[in-house]
């Protein structure tokens, strides 16, 4: 028999309470943890999230969890889920279920009491891994135990069936292999996400991008992403001239999951918006991808302090730190002379044009197209003279006085 070391998550008093409420109404044993709070615990790493699988249908859970008087959200009924939130803390808690129909995209579910068939419609055997509050494991596609001890992803059962299923397992293979795998990727699974990895195509740009991100979010993805090129994957939704060198240049220098997506796609703008729109990233993230991208004011590694103060100012500290490390990951040996600018973005306050509208109005220019235009000069003069703090107003006084 194996057994979890306890983990707060288990014991503690909301999930006590949780598993007592349950209860209450489908007796002992109908209710367990189940995936990653059981995988993760097994690897010895922390538990992102505690998910519940129970025997009771959807309705019965939110009596039971009603009668308890503890919240209940009906995030996923369809499927079976209801979100539990006990002092602040969420429990995903979703009936046991099998599928009765599948098109690679969404199922149509029944609910189910058998914790095997349950167990059979999850994609991978160490994510097919139930235990109960006192911690004893049930493994009942078998292999699981197994593989989240030695880092092994296998699909339950045939992996071509699996991914007929829901398409999206194609990614999350690679996903987990980056995140949880060790040596070599099954060989059977590496052959059917190949095979079938098309079907990507069909699954919206939500699902595949959120996947993506989770992928490029791990501690080192580098083999994992090299291995989803040369099968092709990758070309299913991103562009051609993906540059695997400076992505893995990128992963050494950051963590960020945006930043490594630009290190790995082209330095076409015109390309880079269109892979942000067709992943439907959000607004924010497509912004970050165009402005790291090289163009004026132009950020290289051999800025002097004056010309990175001009680039922050016109760019923007993040910006501007974002195509640092775009430049860093270019000429991964120049580590110092990154480091020293994004030490200058980082500690540089930067300053405020001292100028506005008014004071071009107090020397007798009304407003209009003429304002605007002796202001861009006087700032474009004061940046290029690294923002001092007196002069501008003396600047402005003599540029009126060369158009009279």
């Amino acid at each position: 028999m194996t057994r979890l070391p306890e983990q707060h998550w288990m014991t503690s008093a909301p999930t006590r309470r949780l598993f007592a409420a349950l209860e209450a109404v489908g007796g002992p044993d109908c209710a367990r943890f189940v995936g990653g709070c059981v995988r993760n615990t097994l690897m010895g790493r922390a538990a992102d999230d505690v998910d519940v699988a129970t025997k009771l249908t959807p309705d019965q859970t939110l009596k039971a969890l009603t009668d308890a008087n503890i919240r209940a959200v009906p995030t996923g009924i369809e499927h079976g889920t209801v979100t539990a939130v006990i002092d602040h803390i969420p429990y995903e808690v979703t009936s046991l279920r099998r599928d009765v129909e599948t098109d690679g995209r969404r199922a149509v579910v029944a609910f189910s009491t058998d914790w095997a068939e349950d167990a059979q419609r999850r994609d991978f055997r160490l994510n097919a891994l139930y235990a109960d509050l006192q911690g004893e494991v049930f493994d009942p596609v078998g292999g699981g135990i197994e593989d989240a001890l030695e880092g092994r992803i296998v699909f339950v059962g045939d992996p071509e069936t699996r991914l007929r299923e829901d398409h999206l397992r194609n990614l999350r293979f690679f996903r987990f292999f980056a995140w949880y795998g060790s040596g070599e990727p099954d060989p059977a699974g590496l052959a059917a996400c190949r095979k079938l990895r098309e079907g990507l195509r069909s699954l919206s740009a939500e699902r595949i991008s959120k996947e993506l991100i989770k992928l490029l979010s791990a501690p080192d993805p580098v083999a994992t992403v090299r291995l989803m090129a040369s099968a092709a994957i990758l070309e299913q939704f991103l562009p051609d001239g993906l540059n695997l060198d400076r992505f893995a240049a990128m992963v050494a220098i950051t963590p960020d999951p945006v930043l490594r997506l630009s290190a790995l796609l082209p330095d076409d703008p015109t390309t880079v918006g269109a892979v942000a729109d067709s992943l439907r990233l959000s607004n924010a993230d497509r912004d970050r991808l165009l402005d790291a991208l090289p163009s004026a004011p132009p950020v290289h590694l051999d800025l002097k302090p004056a010309e990175a103060r001009a680039g922050i100012y016109q760019l923007g500290t993040s910006a501007f730190e974002d195509r640092v490390r775009r430049a860093w990951a270019e000429a991964p040996a120049r580590s110092d002379a990154a480091k020293a600018l994004l030490g200058l973005a980082k500690a540089w306050p930067k300053p405020r044009f001292p100028l506005g509208g008014a004071d071009v109005m107090a020397l007798g220019v009304p407003a209009g197209p003429r304002l605007g235009m002796l202001l861009r000069e006087v700032e474009t003069w004061w940046i290029a003279h690294d923002f001092p703090a007196e002069g501008a107003r003396e600047r402005l006084v003599a540029l009126i006085g060369e158009a009279r």
